[in-house]
């Protein structure tokens, strides 16, 4: 099945709100597709363009700085929470 751009874009925006109201706390992508209610591949791929776009940061290391064999964890970028921040309070 064939998602729209238009609907892709909303799906992120919901993506990019979610981490903004977790900042600075990184979610997982399990984590990110359970509050969308979509699936991991889905929001993986969507996760990737939007690092692409700088709006997102991949971390795959652990607290101890190990790395992450099979996970990811993401938190937005600070020019991206700044102009969330912004706008939330106009």
């Amino acid at each position: 099945m064939k998602i729209s751009k238009e609907k892709r874009d909303k799906i992120s925006e919901q993506i990019l709100a979610l981490l903004y109201h977790s900042f600075p706390k990184a979610l997982y992508t399990a984590e990110i597709s359970r509050e969308c209610a979509r699936d991991e591949e889905f929001i993986k791929n969507l996760m990737f363009s939007l690092k692409d776009k700088n709006l997102v940061l991949s971390i795959k290391k652990n607290e101890k700085g190990k790395d992450f064999i099979r996970r990811i964890r993401w938190q937005l970028t600070s020019p991206a929470y700044q102009a969330y921040h912004l706008s939330s309070n106009v």
